[in-house]
């Protein structure tokens, strides 16, 4: 007996597997971009079940689309808040993407132009000036290993502008001090070279040289003893099990931000932001300050021209109000 026919619907899953696995494989996205992506999509085609409706990528019409946007628009977050107007976003830049893969594929589908992206306010972008960068770079104590590593963290973040994702992965053989720079693969698969300022590379190396391990990873767990002295217990190779995680270092900053009670909510990406801020403000071209920062489009990067404004005045007095 023949295997069934698959139905309707069970094609639009499988073409969104396969878009995903074209965006693990093929383009070397994140595993947090496919999850991400993962989520909207499945969220589009359990709505579509839920409507008793039989749809295949090709009868994805505007019309559909709006009418999933209307849903999206009454739905709650795990806090049970509306759904902000930049996750609904979210939803309809997944299913774009999916409809362009599938043209790319020859696919006879809807264009994706023909979905409109909501507005959104513009982004507010949280930084930190030069005094209060100053302040929680000196906030931690030196007398102790874990001191010397926050501190090595907190000068890495503000002179290299990484994620925090590529700051836990680094390791102590691919950074040269001596040069002051080091590669890595960022968001998307991209690599860039990343460089280090002299007082971070200073620190860096204080903080290497009063490991007692040898362990890879640049950045890990330390434990202490009563006598205050470090303890290193026998782990597997490399020390993979110590490297310090996204949600410790993330821990690590706001813990010294209310310490010096910085009125600021400080965050590893605050650093970053507050690294692209000052690159500007100091007169930095803002293509410079994207290859720096790994972002692929400079849209991306333009978030950060508010701070230009700054200068804008500068011209406007220095010009125009000498008219007066």
């Amino acid at each position: 007996m023949p295997a069934a026919l698959p139905n309707r619907q069970s094609v639009l899953d499988k073409k969104i597997e396969d878009y995903l696995d074209y965006l693990n494989i093929e383009k070397g996205s994140s595993s947090l971009t496919i999850r991400n992506y993962r989520h909207y999509l499945t969220r589009f085609s359990h709505w579509i079940i839920g409507q008793n409706m039989d749809v295949t990528p090709e009868d994805i019409t505007p019309e559909l689309v709006r009418q999933f946007r209307v849903y999206l628009s009454k739905q709650t977050d795990q806090k049970g808040k509306l759904l902000s107007k930049k996750t609904q976003s979210y939803h309809v830049i997944a299913i774009r993407s999916l409809l362009r893969w599938l043209i790319k594929n020859d696919y006879n589908v809807m264009s994706p132009d023909k979905i409109d992206l909501p507005k959104i306010e513009e982004r507010q972008v949280k930084f930190l000036n030069g005094e209060q960068v100053d302040r929680l770079l000196n906030a931690p104590s030196l007398s102790k290993i874990n001191g010397k590593r926050d501190k090595a963290i907190l000068e890495v973040l503000f002179s290299a502008g990484l994620r925090v994702s590529e700051l836990v992965k680094l390791d102590r053989d691919k950074v040269d001090l001596d040069r002051r720079e080091f590669g890595i693969v960022g968001k998307g698969g991209r690599g860039r070279v990343v460089f280090l300022s002299h007082r971070a590379a200073e620190w860096l190396g204080k903080y290497v040289k009063d490991r007692k391990d040898e362990f890879r990873p640049m950045f890990v767990r330390h434990r202490t003893g009563k006598d205050g002295e470090e303890k290193i217990d026998s782990y597997e190779a490399g020390g993979e099990k110590m490297r310090l995680s996204v949600r410790s270092v993330q821990r690590m900053i706001k813990k010294y931000a209310r310490k010096i009670n910085l009125p600021v909510d400080v965050t590893p990406h605050v650093m970053r932001h507050s690294f692209a801020t000052d690159l500007l403000i100091a007169g930095a071209d803002i293509r410079s300050v994207q290859e720096m920062l790994g972002h692929k489009n400079i849209q991306t990067t333009q978030i950060y021209t508010h701070v230009t404004h700054r200068h804008l005045k500068e011209i406007h007095d220095q010009f125009h109000d000498k008219r007066n």
